[in-house]
């Protein structure tokens, strides 16, 4: 008999929930709201949805620079996740699998520890890292393969962690302090110097970011595109920012089809992207664009798996795994494999994989584990919590 397991993949910008039974998590944002129109309301979750006018919405995030430090805004998005609204759930009878950031202060491990146990009384409890569970996951499409490297770029940070044998290598894990919440606030900035004050709309320039940007194969080349006159620049696009009445979000237009609506519907406000488009995820591989003093995401893969035994390495360098909402910028792969290419030793082969879906790719791997026949070998029971308190979770930290 299987016992059915409930997943979080929490993460800091969105957290993915499901049971063992459900095809796909879903994907609920980590964080409250209040919209300017309902300033009454206290928007959680998806409830964003039911929201009529998202511009100058107000964010407030539980997590701060990586961290859970804000526990009073995580319970109420907790509540409404664990709500028979969300995901309807016997707790006493559900081993739960949580995710938390690499090195996690224990103070924080203690807290969520008591939460799920005391608050919310799930039958057992496995803490573990996002990684991790990427890592499972990648093991059980490629068995044969001894050693991953999981480059895990989200909201905050971007992580390269090594895995051999299945087990990180802690010497390895090597952490680079650019996310998503930094390129959509470079981006901000930038529209606003440039054309339109928009340092208020943090969720119209992310989904104008999502919609938009990519990564570029050949920075160079794309530059001199982006300097010629349409129709010869092939990247510039016009952006039709929602208006909450008719558009609720973005519309994507090429510069003839802009021309021919200016007509039709005068009142639009458009935002002209160029080269703003490759620029902006171009920070992940060169921080020091934007004066933050550390190397990108490349030069760290080449660190991170230089700090690793030599015979490992070879391995390594095969199967890199990228997961994270970063990773499905267009034309990711064929970049990062290029830019490590050229750093890595000519012996070695590179491969790099950016999974169908990054963003859920480490829940799969969860949901995967909680049917793994060693499964209640690695979680911790209420009873043993009960008995031996935080000191029983000391397991997770290996």
């Amino acid at each position: 008999m299987t016992t059915k397991s409930y997943i979080l993949d929490n993460g800091a910008y969105t957290a993915k929930v499901g049971h063992t039974d459900d095809e796909a998590p879903k994907i609920i944002p980590n964080y409250i709201m209040k919209a300017k129109s309902e300033r009454r309301r206290t928007l959680i979750g998806d409830q964003l949805s039911e929201c009529r006018d998202k511009s100058g919405l107000y964010f407030m995030l539980g997590f701060q620079k990586g961290y859970l430090l804000n526990w009073d805004i995580q319970k109420t998005v907790w509540d409404y996740i664990f709500s028979k609204d969300c995901c309807k759930a016997n707790f006493l009878e559900m081993p739960l699998i949580v995710t938390e950031p690499y090195f996690n202060f224990s103070s924080i491990q203690e807290g969520m520890t008591e939460m799920f146990f005391e608050e919310y009384e799930f039958q057992a409890l496995l803490r573990t890292n996002a990684g991790n569970l990427s890592c499972y996951h990648y093991h059980y499409d490629k068995p044969s393969t001894k050693c991953c490297l999981v480059v895990e770029t989200g909201y905050s940070f971007t992580h390269i962690v090594p895995y051999i044998l299945q087990k990180k290598f802690k010497p390895g894990i090597l952490r680079v302090n650019v996310g998503g919440k930094i390129l959509t606030n470079h981006l901000k900035e930038v529209i606003s110097y440039r054309q339109l004050h928009v340092m208020e709309e943090t969720y119209v320039m992310n989904q104008c970011k999502e919609d938009l940007c990519f990564m570029s194969t050949d920075f160079n080349r794309d530059h001199k595109i982006a300097k010629m006159k349409w129709p010869k620049n092939t990247i510039v696009r016009d952006y039709v920012l929602p208006d909450y009445t008719t558009v609720n979000r973005g519309i994507i237009r090429t510069l003839d089809e802009t021309s021919v609506s200016r007509t039709i519907d005068k009142d639009q406000q458009v935002l002209r992207m160029n080269n703003e488009r490759f620029t902006i995820p171009e920070i992940l591989f060169y921080p020091n664009d934007i004066g933050i003093p550390q190397m990108g995401i490349s030069e760290a893969i080449v660190l991170s798996i230089n700090l690793c035994p030599e015979e490992t390495r070879s391995h390594l360098y095969n199967n890199i795994i990228v997961t994270g909402g970063n990773g499905c910028f267009p034309g990711f792969q064929e970049r990062l494999t290029k830019e490590v290419r050229a750093l890595a030793p000519d012996e070695f082969d590179v491969s790099v994989t950016v999974p169908e879906n990054p963003i859920t790719y480490a829940w799969h791997g969860g949901n995967l584990l909680s049917k793994d026949p060693d499964f209640f070998s690695l979680v911790v029971t209420k009873e043993e919590y009960d008995e031996e308190g935080f000191s029983a979770c000391h397991r997770f930290d290996v």
